[in-house]
């Protein structure tokens, strides 16, 4: 990124994590909501994503629930964009003591179980309200986790968000170091993070149904578990109307139960994280690319809401 607009970015960011500081959650959340839908009005491609994944996804829905599903999807995008401007509050301590205000944590005895196993753990999760923060209160509360990331840019960013999990405990690794980082990983216990809604082309990507869609996905988390006899928590997050994002761990997933078939089983994993949207589904991540190179099932589009 060119120097001035790296330090045009760090001065915006700062300064916002700055006032987002002093926020009671509660204005916090009306604000977010407020935002989203300014979001909404000048969301243009961003938009017209959303739009069409909710319609191809969605068709029960009538038009008129498409439109209020949207609103209350960037009224959500507005809340999470807050939320993520404490990460550059220049208050040191200030975003771990953020989390543990706004979190509560149910199941970990169900992570206490797997880990007890003494191979490791895989958590598997999806872009449901804010995401980063499962593996951060997971590290607040002892979890030895290691985040599966992309390298972001400019440099800065990268270095706050890595320094910010080092010191909650959580620790990154890599798209590139994928296999090494979850191997190893694993041969130390630790319990490696994973998303499960993103797109993921051959040959790690296998087509699986998700909504109405074939669509690659992560497809060697069966594998990654088999190998290292390492159990699989499946994990999501929801927010409530106070603000209280509520992160759910289930029971584990242990390898001996794990189908042969990668494509078995990696269908039955995107079943799941699509029944947690489905419940939750204004706080999910319609925005994103999620669905390139999909087939489709035979479906006319829905007239635009």
């Amino acid at each position: 990124m060119n120097p001035i607009l790296s330090l045009l970015l760090w001065t915006i960011l700062t300064g916002a994590g700055f006032i987002v500081s002093f926020f009671p959650r509660t204005l916090e959340m009306r604000l977010g909501k407020a935002l989203g839908r300014f979001l909404l009005f000048v969301g243009g491609s961003r938009r017209r994503i959303a739009i069409e994944n909710i319609k191809r996804c969605l068709p029960e829905l009538s038009p008129f629930e498409r439109t209020a599903l949207l609103k209350k999807n960037f009224e959500h995008y507005g809340i999470l964009a807050l939320e993520l401007l404490h990460i550059f509050s220049p208050f040191p301590g200030h975003y771990l003591k953020y989390v543990r205000k706004i979190v509560s944590v149910e199941g970990l005895e169900n992570w206490q179980k797997a880990h007890e196993q003494g191979h490791g753990v895989l958590f598997m999760s999806t872009h449901l309200a804010n995401w980063e923060i499962p593996s951060i209160i997971a590290a607040l509360k002892g979890v030895p986790v290691t985040v599966i990331t992309r390298q972001l840019k400019p440099a800065w960013l990268d270095k706050k968000i890595t320094s910010l999990r080092s010191l909650a405990g959580c620790g990154s690794a890599y798209k590139d170091q994928r296999l090494t980082a979850v191997l190893k990983g694993l041969h130390n216990q630790k319990s490696i993070c994973f998303v499960l809604d993103q797109y993921i082309a051959p040959p790690a990507g296998i087509a699986v149904k998700f909504f109405t869609a074939q669509v690659h996905t992560f497809g060697v988390f069966g594998l990654f578990s088999k190998r290292a006899k390492a159990p699989i928590v499946p994990v999501f997050q929801t927010r409530d109307e106070k603000g209280i994002i509520h992160v759910v761990l289930e029971p584990a997933i242990n390898p001996e139960e794990i189908p042969e078939d990668p494509k078995e089983f990696t269908q039955a994993l995107s079943l799941k994280v699509e029944g947690w949207i489905r419940k939750n589904p204004s706080q999910w991540l319609w925005v994103h690319r999620r669905f390139k190179h999909a087939i489709w099932e035979n479906q006319e589009l829905p007239a635009t809401p």
